[in-house]
């Protein structure tokens, strides 16, 4: 009987030989099956949907093996640098030891259903982390100890404020010998503009770093240094005549009195209860009571829960499990009251992500908001206005998944059979559900029930990709629509004059990963052009025109006039473009015209005078149409569009270029030759800063100035800096630069 449940959850995972023997999980054998099928019926207050966000290298995903393997979810620890992660299963993240891709896993603890999703660190893969964040309820925000808020920690910070998701910090990497608490403190009050809320003492500094006081309780938990981390001491904090012992319980007697005093400034419910009950006592607070004013704090994220440890020496994870369970909210705590009120007991879930497998094809994730998701059923997709049938449900467990008959409100779930959904689709039961609860919602004065979607920026780099033969031209195609589709940074066009296929990425590593996955995934030895920069235009004055569009085409003659005038558009509205009528020629045109008028300026705005980059900060403004009849719309969008080049080149160009925000973490003696390279590269330092022994440099510099930035810092300091990049804004060239530039791409230089 063991044996054949060993052999369907084998089978229900597909798992892999090479796989299994790789690893050990803890379901397999004896478990019964039925126990990993519970997550369709837990209460909705025992889940915690959370991602794993941070700076590139701060731990996230040792972080995660962790908690798999302190959850009974694994039997061994995985290790980045022995690529044998459970959430980096790609073969191009075993090899650079990085994260590229967010992967889901579910596990429980103590009693908690956790779904969780470790998310990238790299500012390329940005879109990772942002579509996780869409459809979370709570984040643990991972830092170096030692380095405090990092570039990239910001922006996942800001993505995080921007869905308002309430946070647990946790100051990993206490064991090196520069951590620094304090200085982490002060990094997250000042950069991220957030209130720390200190739960923890570390016990011990750097390699004698052994475990951490509990503020809340007054315990001290020690894990030993030799084994697994599994087991912990766990004893209350005694008065001692040991002048070390005696001077932590000072500290942690401050350190408690301070957290008190800061939950009662930032709760009204719990500052009554201090001054009615515990005025002349801070010891006497109960922990219940001031456990859950840190979670009120949390939950309105008036404050962050901050917490210590270090994850590869196997130490503080289990209390940040404890935290997760404790401050982060469930899905009922979250804001989804319109939706359950709208859709009362139907489903209504978003699609965040898509993967696809060469045997199951698209996989979808979904977060389920309301009701319940069935395998065999159809769903209506809302945006595509199209119904389809999915055909199996599945619990994600990073590359390995367990089937089921259906998952409830609250959870996250992988589809399979959903062909025409993409990222940012929502998904409800049928056509007649969306339709009731559009009516619910228009009587509470609220126009459409779909779900925001997820934000994609715009990509910064570009290149020509081909085929070793036209023969694959067809095989290149489909890998570039299944990239697109799994990926929506990912841009794929076809150049109009060469007619050869343009990729555009988020960075260089976001292309040489495409590349790679082209060439590992789908056999397909493709070649890569140079590497381009995105650039856009702009104008510099204002500028009128008009133009005479007179056709005979067959028998029917198309004759069309217009005036217009282009103008620069606000600085600060960048990427809009806009377009409006005098009321004049407004009123002479018809819906059918009126749009043709509005399709040929938007056309135009694609393609710049200067170098046929897409312009920015540009309004139109149509003064006079004037067509014959029996004139087509195409001929008006036409001579519209022929019309606006003649405004555009009048008015003057003028080439936008991205900048990047920069960090460089270098030492002291080789500070010199990287700030001279970056002067080099036309970079502008903002500050240094001294962060232990070594130099940061915070500086902006043009996107074109550091292609091939990493090989060449690694060459002027022998490896020992490091840089991170996050796209700033787009900045007007000099006159100069923009006059080579011009010259470069026509092929003049």
């Amino acid at each position: 009987m063991i044996w054949g449940k060993y052999f369907l959850v084998l089978r229900c995972c597909r798992w892999r030989p090479s796989r299994f023997l790789q690893r050990s999980y803890s379901f397999l054998p004896g478990d019964d099956v039925k126990s990993l099928r519970s997550v369709v019926s837990p209460d909705v207050s025992k889940i915690r949907n959370i991602g794993i966000m941070a700076h590139i290298d701060a731990g996230k995903t040792t972080t995660t093996e962790r908690m798999l393997y302190y959850s009974g979810y694994t039997r061994a620890l995985g290790d980045v640098d022995d690529g044998d992660t459970v959430t980096d299963f790609m073969a191009q993240e075993r090899e650079r030891g990085i994260t590229i891709q967010s992967a889901a896993v579910t596990f429980d603890w103590k009693g908690h259903r956790i779904n969780l999703i470790d998310t990238p660190g790299h500012v390329d893969f940005t879109l990772e982390v942002e579509r996780a964040l869409r459809v979370l309820d709570g984040a643990v925000a991972v830092f170096d100890a030692s380095a405090g808020v990092e570039a990239q920690t910001v922006t996942v910070w800001r993505q995080a404020d921007k869905h308002r998701i309430p946070c647990v910090c946790f100051l990993n990497k206490m064991d090196k010998p520069t951590a620094n608490l304090s200085f982490c403190l002060e990094s997250i009050r000042q950069k991220l503009k957030a209130n720390p809320v200190l739960l923890q003492l570390p016990v011990g500094s750097g390699r004698n770093f052994s475990g951490v006081v509990d503020l809340l309780t007054n315990q001290r938990l020690m894990w030993r240094p030799t084994d697994d981390g599994r087991l912990f001491d766990t004893r209350p904090l005694s008065e001692s005549r040991d002048e070390e012992e005696a001077e932590l319980v000072r500290q942690v007697r401050q350190a408690r009195t301070a957290l008190i005093e800061q939950v009662a400034d930032l709760d009204d419910e719990f500052a009554e209860l201090l001054l009615t009950d515990f005025s002349d006592n801070f010891d006497a607070v109960p922990r219940v009571q001031l456990q859950e004013a840190v979670r009120r704090v949390t939950l309105a994220r008036k404050g962050v829960p901050v917490l210590c440890g270090s994850s590869l020496r196997n130490k503080g994870v289990q209390p940040l499990l404890d935290a997760i369970t404790a401050f982060l909210p469930s899905p009922d705590e979250r804001p989804h009251d319109l939706l359950r009120r709208w859709y009362e007991d139907d489903l209504c879930a978003l699609a965040f992500k898509v993967l696809h497998d060469k045997r199951r094809g698209p996989l979808v994730f979904l977060r389920i908001y309301s009701g319940t998701l069935r395998a065999q059923t159809a769903v209506h997709n809302i945006n595509r206005n199209n119904t389809e049938r999915m055909s199996r449900l599945l619990v994600p467990f990073a590359d390995q998944h367990v089937e089921i008959s259906s998952m409830t409100a609250g959870n996250i779930a992988l589809t399979v059979g959903l062909k025409q959904t993409v990222t940012g689709d929502t998904i409800v039961s049928s056509k007649a559900s969306a339709t009731a609860a559009a009516r619910r919602a228009q009587t509470e004065g609220r126009t459409g029930v779909v779900l925001s979607g997820v934000e994609v920026p715009d990509p910064v780099f570009f290149c020509t990709i081909e085929p070793p033969t036209m023969a694959k031209q067809a095989d290149l195609e489909n890998a570039l629509n299944n990239l697109q589709r799994e990926d929506p940074s990912l841009k794929v066009r076809i150049d109009p004059d060469s007619g050869q296929t343009i990729l555009c990425g988020m960075g260089e590593l976001h292309i040489e990963i495409i590349h790679d996955r082209i060439r590992r995934e789908y056999g397909i030895e493709t070649h890569l052009g140079p590497l381009q920069v995105a650039y856009r235009e702009t104008i510099l004055h204002q500028a009128s025109a008009t133009d005479t569009l007179d056709r005979t085409v067959g028998e029917r003659r198309h004759v069309v006039t217009v005036e217009l005038a282009v103008r620069p558009g606000d600085d600060h509205a960048v990427g809009s473009c806009q377009v409006a009528f005098l009321e004049e020629a407004a009123g002479t045109l018809s819906g059918d015209m009126r749009e043709a008028v509005e399709n040929g300026v938007h056309s135009s705005y694609l393609q710049g005078p200067l170098l046929g980059s897409p312009l920015q900060r540009v309004s139109t403004l149509i003064q006079r149409v004037y067509m014959e009849a029996g004139t087509s719309p195409a001929m008006v969008s036409a001579c519209v569009s022929r019309c606006m080049l003649k405004a555009l080149r009048l008015a003057g160009g003028q080439i936008l270029e991205p900048v990047m925000s920069m960090e460089v973490i270098v030492g002291e003696e080789h500070l010199g030759v990287v700030l001279g390279d970056l002067a080099h590269r036309r970079g502008t330092v903002r500050e240094i800063q001294s962060r232990h022994d070594d130099k940061v440099l915070l500086a902006s510099v043009p996107l074109a100035g550091i292609k091939g930035y990493s090989t060449a810092l690694r060459t002027l300091t022998s490896g020992r800096a490091t840089f991170s990049l996050e796209l700033d804004t787009y900045e007007a060239m000099s006159t100069q630069e923009q006059n080579v530039l011009v010259k470069r791409m026509a092929g003049l230089l």
